[in-house]
């Protein structure tokens, strides 16, 4: 099996495609289950007919394309939905590196009895869920919660937006057991990493876990003005104080306190009640999120931030609770599918690839569950994500999807080997 070359323009060109549904100015706006969405869903399928796999869209919005094969077969994958009006590539980019991929290998005497089939994963952007698509996909997405999901903009049931959409009553979409050698997901970087370092691929080494949480401060409202310090019970003071010692308590870098080199923290909102500058907060709620690889590190910043609010509460004769109200465990990626991503960069960009773990969740953690999985990134211009100017070279997006079909070569070749088929076959 030699060298299998993508076709770049077929490539860009279905990106740009893509592209125009739901364009809003610089942007793209395709909510799940919105028309642009659905739209967007319809004409992935038929690209996946035109290539020669069977497609079809499931009852919770995903698409797959799948190939008949005797052989082996990879997934590959990732998301159309955008985060909002947000940007062109999140998602896509893989879908149609998936696509491409498929293409390709499928005119390569050689992969004639392999298969990469590929699926765009409904709702990564948890328009009504978390990871709705891919958790339906290994089977950790249950009746129950999809007749208790509503929108997080509207309210909507899930199953009213189904409807809407045409899918009620669908079947879903189960991973057959048995016929992947492995998942492996492409995506824009969304971060600045690899522009800064110069570098047009990276190789993922795990994707972060996240956890979220409301803390509650409660107090006594009362007059700003003619209440003393000492007789406060001022919840905003004792949220603030907590959040204050918390990040002390994370350090000033790697090594000097709670957090590691890939820590994220970030307090997401902030309201006090009754919210009048001449009253004295009775009630202060926090949302408060931390990302980290590591899930000791979480439990141990979890502890911290529980120790610090009860420290700030009491001092300021408040209540506190705390609630953690997500959870989104990251997963490590397969040894042997990064190995393999490593040999297919340094073969296409030599000097200019490197290994990094993902700040953001990917439908590629959910796949991990139940088989290897893999993801590459291309770099984000600017780092610029979740925005209209996000953007990434055509250049580079030719070279990413290039490497992760070379990629998936190898990957199919070391699985046909494994299964005792490439002497037989003659590779």
């Amino acid at each position: 099996m030699g060298a299998v070359e993508i076709d770049a323009g077929r490539l860009l060109d279905d990106l740009q495609a893509l592209r125009e549904i739901g364009r809003e100015g610089r942007g793209v706006n395709r909510p799940t289950y919105s028309p642009p969405d659905m739209e967007a869903r319809r004409w992935l399928a038929s690209r996946m007919a035109a290539a020669g796999l069977e497609a079809g869209i499931d009852g919770i919005g995903s698409v797959l394309g799948r190939r008949e094969a005797g052989g082996v077969a990879v997934l590959t994958g990732s998301h159309l939905e955008t985060h909002g009006h947000a940007g062109w590539l999140d998602g896509a980019y893989g879908v149609i590196c998936g696509l491409e991929a498929s293409r390709a290998l499928s005119s390569v005497p050689g992969f004639a009895d392999c298969a990469v089939d590929v699926m765009a994963f409904a709702d990564e952007e948890a328009h009504y869920g978390s990871f709705l698509g891919a958790r339906s996909f290994v089977g950790a997405l249950s009746e129950a919660e999809i007749d208790a999901a509503t929108g997080r903009a509207d309210g909507k049931p899930l199953r009213t937006a189904l409807s809407e959409a045409g899918l009620a009553g669908q079947p879903r979409f189960l991973c057959p057991p048995g016929r992947y050698s492995a998942f492996l997901e492409a995506h824009i970087e969304q971060g600045d990493r690899l522009e800064a370092a110069g570098a047009r691929i990276g190789v993922v080494s795990a994707i972060v876990g996240s956890r979220l949480y409301r803390l509650v401060f409660t107090g006594q409202a009362n007059h700003a003005g003619t209440t003393s310090m000492a007789r406060r019970r001022d919840a905003g003071r004792a949220a603030l104080h907590a959040l204050a010692a918390l990040d002390d308590r994370m350090g000033e870098g790697p090594g000097t306190g709670l957090a590691g080199p890939h820590t994220v923290w970030t307090v997401g909102r902030i309201t006090l009640e009754p919210g009048a500058a001449a009253v004295i907060p009775g009630r202060a709620e926090v949302l408060f999120q931390v990302r980290d690889p590591d899930p000791e590190r979480l439990d141990a910043i979890e502890a911290a931030l529980t120790a610090q609010a009860e420290a700030a509460a009491a001092a300021m004769r408040c209540g506190v609770g705390i609630a953690r109200i997500a959870r989104n465990d990251g997963a490590a990626m397969d040894p042997g599918l990064r190995a393999q991503l490593v040999r297919a960069a340094r073969a296409r960009v030599p000097d200019h690839w490197m290994e990094l773990p993902s700040g953001a969740g990917h439908d590629a953690q959910h796949l991990a569950r139940i088989m290897p999985a893999g993801m590459l990134f291309v770099p984000s211009i600017g780092g610029i994500s979740h925005h209209p100017d996000e953007d990434t070279s055509p250049e580079d997006l030719v070279a990413g999807a290039q490497v992760f079909t070379d990629a998936v070569a190898l990957i199919l070749r070391q699985a046909r080997a494994g299964s005792g088929r490439e002497g037989r076959d003659g590779g």
